[in-house]
């Protein structure tokens, strides 16, 4: 029984967060503030897959908010001023964030900059980037279809229209759990998870058993970006509108989702579900405090303490496995 608790305390919490929220304010369970928490997470959730792959090599990227900012701006723009078709915008917004995401991986593994440094240099370039282009205005405008990535729901081609809830799920979060499955896949199934999981361990073990550390930053680092930018095309599809101010300390937030899920911030443990749990409380943390009327500065303080909190065990856990 003590086995199964610890095994899954990180879901018996959300549970507890659940009947918490729900006995202050009955709404917190409706069935449409389920279905907006379900879009509210899912941009998180997108975001909180590259950054696991990222702090399993006890790695970091603060450049993720700057890379969903950037995205909104260029993304936008591509299809407001430049008239370019939706699909073709967004492929080309997701190649530039992956582009970005090598970027910090040849920072880090080939010149040798700390990841704390590099990431946090290339938050500062790209967010600079996004206001160049767009002025600092917003950018509005684009085709009702961008809505696919966020505001539509399975019914809305009356393919389940008539299956009550199920045509109500939003298809962001369709797309995040989508999402999900292929990290776990990555992680679980691949031997690029494996090797995710031997450099968090042990980096220069790694590299005399011959797995080739420097690529496999690159490609972290890569995946890390393109999540985050796929993130961005969420968010834009659900604002309706691209703002260089979009996604300020959103990097904080998903740390805090994929720390508390139980991903070490020393590297090499951590699981794909637990990330899962640890973005739906601070998603469900967030809507639940704003359905209670508590004040955003209180809500910082709130999601401060629990990375605090979050980190503070993990480092407890560290020193009792080494003595």
């Amino acid at each position: 029984m003590a086995r199964f608790f610890k095994q899954n305390a990180i879901w018996l919490v959300f549970i507890l967060e659940i009947a918490i929220f729900a006995y202050f304010n009955p709404r917190f369970v409706s069935l449409g503030n389920i279905i907006n928490i379900s879009r509210q997470v899912s941009y998180y959730g997108i975001a909180s897959i590259g950054m696991t792959f990222v702090i399993l090599i006890a790695g970091i990227d603060l450049s993720i908010g700057s890379i969903i900012a950037l995205v909104n701006v260029v993304c936008a723009y591509l299809m407001v001023n430049a008239g370019m078709n939706m699909w073709l915008a967004v492929i080309v917004s997701l190649i530039m964030a992956t582009l970005i995401g090598v970027l910090n991986g040849w920072m880090v593994a080939t010149i040798g900059i700390p990841a704390l440094i590099a990431t946090f240099a290339s938050q500062t370039i790209f967010r600079g980037c996004s206001y160049l282009l767009s002025g600092g205005l917003p950018i509005a405008g684009f085709t009702p279809d961008f809505g696919i990535f966020a505001r539509w729901t399975l019914d809305r081609w009356g393919i389940f229209e008539s299956m009550g809830f199920v045509g109500l799920i939003p298809i962001c979060a369709i797309l995040m759990v989508i999402c999900f499955v292929i990290g776990s896949f990555i992680l679980n199934k691949s031997y690029f998870g494996r090797y995710f999981y031997a450099i968090g361990g042990n980096e220069e073990a790694s590299e005399l058993s011959g797995i080739r550390v420097n690529r496999m930053k690159y490609l972290i680092y890569a995946l890390s970006g393109f999540f985050a930018g796929l993130a961005g095309v969420v968010l834009l599809s659900r604002s309706g509108s691209a703002q260089s101010t979009a996604a300020v300390g959103f990097e904080f937030e998903v740390i805090t989702c994929v720390v508390l899920g139980g991903v070490s911030v020393s590297g090499g443990i951590g699981r794909m579900s637990g990330v899962i749990a640890g973005v739906l409380i601070i998603g469900s943390l967030t809507n639940g405090m704003i359905l209670m009327d508590v004040s955003e500065y209180t809500q910082m303080v709130v999601k401060g303490v629990v990375l605090a909190v979050a980190v503070g065990i993990d480092c407890m856990s560290k020193k009792r496995q080494t003595v």
